[in-house]
């Protein structure tokens, strides 16, 4: 097994995850990778060069530390630092795994995790078993943010989980292919896998969730995991959309670009699926082609595919290669913006149209979703959780 983490200005963090490290059960082998990054132009600012102290400070820290051999890439020190926009997370992760896809075998193991990620002393054997399955090359691990002290951080992390896991188990219900969550800490892959796929594509953020298309295009991803990861709670700038900006932006009242998507939206994509027998064989009409026809600027989306597919199961795959994760997302948020906020409600629709009377309790929640205690957000979040494990069990 190989550990990536990539690290900037974590002194007050990665220890902890260290620690789970060392506490792990599992017997064999692994390696731990650390990469520690900010852009080169920092150590010139004055307002980052904090950033990169707390680099240094880490590094040596690292270099002493006792519990097990790392191994440092270091893209912070003094002319070490990224050069123009060859800089962030995206290009830290590269940085690890075309590193490790340099040095490991097919079979190896690459789990990713980020500097303040906890978990619990079997999850390396866990993710190990995992991968001692037929067919199992990938996985998207499940994840749960504890609570701390900071009741806005609270606050804010819980609306962004029940955002995340809304859309989630939404997609579950329609049985889409991209039915994974993307979270740079709960990801584990084959090294023979990232080799297919050509790595990982250095975007600033965002590269978790493209990594995770790319591997889901190649073959089907696992959902299921027996033990999960806890990622911290926390305002963060480290990247530049993801979690900590989610968060920041939540808590000054802006969560347009994390919303409640309504059941009807995903109902849209959900017709496209049940469609494709006809659409092999002729056009149809519907909300969702209108937008690709938008977005790839051609009426005929689906004479070429038809074309080059001998057969429906052949059209099937290359209408998810072109309907993939991103494009389902662009369209849930256009749509979105056209029929109006109501987030509330569609929440409370969104559970009753999925768990049915197991989600009463809603009903005992009256306040609008921003007026909710923490303790209520807790309440629905915990509920989502449990119930995404169990759905992630059965799909896995």
């Amino acid at each position: 097994m190989y550990i990536a983490i990539p690290v900037i200005n974590e002194l007050a963090y990665l220890p902890a995850t260290l620690e789970s490290i060392a506490k792990q059960s599992f017997k064999g082998s692994f390696s731990v990778i650390i990469c520690v990054n900010q852009p080169e132009e920092w150590w010139q600012d004055p307002e980052k060069v904090a950033v990169c102290e707390n680099n240094q400070q880490l590094i040596q820290f690292l270099k002493q530390y006792s519990g097990f051999r790392i191994t440092i890439l270091d893209y912070s020190s003094p002319g070490k630092g990224w050069i123009g926009k060859k800089h962030g997370v995206g290009w830290a992760r590269k940085v690890l795994f075309d590193h490790i896809m340099q040095i490991a075998d097919d079979q190896d193991i690459v789990i990713s995790l980020d500097a303040d990620t906890q978990f619990k002393e079997h999850y390396f054997q866990s993710i190990y078993e995992r991968f001692t399955q037929e067919g199992v090359h990938a996985l998207s691990v499940p994840y749960y943010h504890p609570l701390g002290e900071d009741e806005r951080a609270n606050r804010a992390i819980l609306r962004y989980e029940i955002y995340m896991r809304n859309y989630l188990l939404n997609l579950f219900d329609i049985d889409s292919p991209y039915s994974f969550t993307a979270v740079g800490s709960a990801i584990a892959v084959l090294v023979g896998s990232l080799r297919k796929i050509g790595g990982i594509t250095p975007m600033k953020s965002g590269e978790d969730f493209y990594l995770l298309q790319k591997l889901q295009k190649m073959a089907p991803i696992s959902n299921w995991n027996s033990e999960s990861v806890y990622p911290a709670s926390r305002f963060s700038s480290r990247v530049y959309f993801g979690t900590g900006p989610a968060m920041i932006k939540g808590d000054q009242g802006d969560w347009s670009s994390y919303p409640i998507y309504p059941q009807k939206l995903f109902e849209e994509v959900a017709f496209c699926y049940r469609a494709l027998p006809q659409l092999w064989e002729r056009d149809i009409v519907s909300p969702l082609i209108s937008f690709l026809q938008k977005q790839y600027k051609t009426e005929d989306l689906w004479g070429p595919l038809r074309k080059n597919s001998k057969n429906l199961d052949q059209f099937k795959r290359a209408f998810h290669e072109k309907v993939d994760g991103l494009r389902i997302l662009q369209f849930l948020k256009l749509q979105f913006a056209e029929i109006g906020r109501d987030e509330t409600h569609y929440l409370r629709q969104n559970m009753r149209y999925l768990f049915g009377d197991e989600a009463h309790f809603m009903d005992q929640i009256e306040c609008h979703l921003d007026e909710m205690s923490v303790e209520q957000l807790a309440q629905i979040r915990d509920f989502m959780y449990k119930k995404e494990l169990k759905i992630r069990f059965i799909k896995k």
